[in-house]
């Protein structure tokens, strides 16, 4: 290129030369720079080195994770396979059991076969021995009025100094081993009520009465109200007969008083016992409120008057139940502690105590218009009293475990009884049948209610839910809305148009 000056005139040189156009465009090229290259591919090399680093770390612990992980999968085949080895022992011990349960199922059969006739042959001994302890009594009352000193034996007459012999006290019968218990009934108070005669005749049994309509649709009732009630589990419900208004019972030792029309508004609380609240029941004609609790006591409250008016507490143990009668002249109470008590509200004190079941009396209910009572308990069965006599007219048998309500239809001819099983089954209350037997379980059935037509039964049930069993055509329904087991549940006593539920959820629902 002919570059005769020297190195410190080269840029200047080189532009002239690139000016005059003797330098080719292709030969102008960037003069390389050794050590920048060198530069950046140590850069590069550095860079690539600590990637590689990083990936042999990441290497090792994907190493130890890859080995812990196969401990763990082998740790999970040795389980599982133990598992597997214990669910075929398992296995073969239920079919072993199996076996062994059903050859006892013959002698299980003959077993309930001989213990329902030993409860029958029980209750015809009982009535047998209560006939003939009355007729004691009368010959006693007999041999008491003839004048044991003077005896006409023929054309004599003897005169003794001593008592005859059988003038002595005769020894330990039902009468003389329960004269402590019912005292009561062989003493006549001046104030004690009287009886309604058998002439009465339930008003509704010529009705021919209607289920709502919106009760037999597809749809059925809907939640339509929701009442914070109480602090603790809502146990029992009632309904004013003539109002619109409410009671209810809680574990929280109070019972509330409610209006529900316009809008629900509570009016009353009651405070008095010392202990839950298990059943509450307004007097026939709505002026009195009674209430019976796990102090062993049943309380009569004047709603006029706000205040307990009688206290009645002669239970030993707590007391589950109370029903009022239809006259309002007594009323019915059920006990923890196997008796039933009918009270006079008159005279103040118990007119009969009603013995027989074998262990706790968990419901009472009078049937509609009538001087029959009826009674469920723990030992599985089902009676019906006469509480004039404090005899046991008739005994159901049928449930397999302990009974946990009763409840008749408004016409009287149908009886619904539960279990803690779940079983709830409905009877002929004047042919002592049984009618059908439905499953509603696992959990218990807790509280039974016919709607006024008789043809719906509500059950309330552990299992947070109201269950509608449709008497004709054997279906049920289920309602869907609390959020603890439902205790009680209620139709409107007019038209069956709404349902009230309680619940261990401390609420009340209404469904319409």
């Amino acid at each position: 290129m002919d570059m005769n000056k020297t190195m410190d005139s080269f840029q200047t040189e080189w532009y002239e030369l690139q000016t005059l156009g003797k330098i080719k465009p292709d030969g102008i090229q960037v003069v390389p720079d050794a050590y920048t290259q060198n530069q950046n591919l140590q850069t590069e090399l550095n860079s690539a080195c600590r990637a590689l680093e990083k990936s042999q770390v990441q290497c090792v612990k994907a190493q130890e994770e890859c080995i812990k992980v196969r401990k763990e999968r082998d740790y999970h085949r040795m389980h599982h396979k133990r598992l597997e080895q214990e669910k075929e022992c398992l296995v073969n011990e239920i079919q072993r059991i199996k076996k062994r349960c059903s050859s006892y199922e013959p002698s299980m059969r003959q077993l309930q076969e001989k213990y329902k006739t030993a409860m029958k042959e029980k209750m015809l001994t009982k009535l047998e021995l209560e006939r003939t302890a009355g007729q004691i009594v009368g010959l006693q009352s007999t041999l008491c009025s003839i004048d044991p000193k003077q005896i006409v034996v023929g054309q004599k007459t003897e005169s003794y100094d001593k008592e005859p012999h059988y003038m002595s006290p005769i020894g330990k019968t039902s009468i003389s081993i329960r004269k402590s218990d019912e005292r009561e009934t062989s003493q006549i108070h001046a104030r004690d009520s009287e009886f309604p005669s058998d002439s009465i005749v339930n008003p509704f049994l010529d009705k021919e009465l209607r289920a709502a309509p919106n009760l037999l649709t597809v749809e059925g009732f809907r939640l339509s109200n929701v009442i914070q009630a109480h602090e603790m589990a809502v146990s029992k419900l009632a309904l004013h007969p003539v109002q619109q208004m409410l009671a209810t019972a809680s574990d929280d030792q109070t019972w509330k008083l409610w209006s529900l029309q316009p809008d629900v508004q509570l009016v009353m609380t009651g405070r008095g016992h010392s202990d839950w609240i298990s059943d509450v029941d307004f007097h026939p004609l709505g002026n009195k409120l009674a209430t019976a609790s796990g102090d062993s006591t049943v309380r009569i409250w004047d709603l006029g008057a706000e205040e307990c008016i009688l206290k009645l507490a002669d239970h030993t143990q707590p007391v589950w139940g109370c029903a009022w009668h239809f006259s309002g002249d007594f009323i019915a109470s059920c006990s923890m502690d196997s008796t039933t008590k009918i009270w006079d509200l008159n005279s103040e004190r118990c007119r009969t105590t009603l013995r027989g079941h074998a262990d706790s009396v968990n419901s009472v209910m009078f049937l509609p218009y009538s001087n029959i009572v009826g009674t469920c308990s723990a030992d599985k069965s089902i009676s019906l009293w006469d509480v004039r006599t404090g005899l046991c007219a008739q005994t159901f048998y049928g449930h397999h475990h302990s009974c946990n309500d009763v409840t008749f239809s408004l016409q009287g001819d149908l009886m619904a009884s539960c279990d803690s099983y779940g079983v709830v089954k409905l009877w002929d209350a004047r042919a002592a049948t049984t009618l059908a037997t439905v499953d509603v379980g696992p959990y218990p059935a807790n509280n039974l209610a016919f709607d006024p037509s008789g043809s719906v039964l509500a059950i309330a049930s552990n299992d947070e839910t109201v269950k509608m069993y449709h008497v004709k055509t054997e279906k049920v329904s289920v309602q869907e809305g609390h959020e603890d087991a439902v205790q009680a549940v209620l139709f409107d006593g007019a038209a069956g148009e709404y349902l009230l539920s309680g619940s261990y959820d401390a609420t009340v629902r209404i469904w319409s």
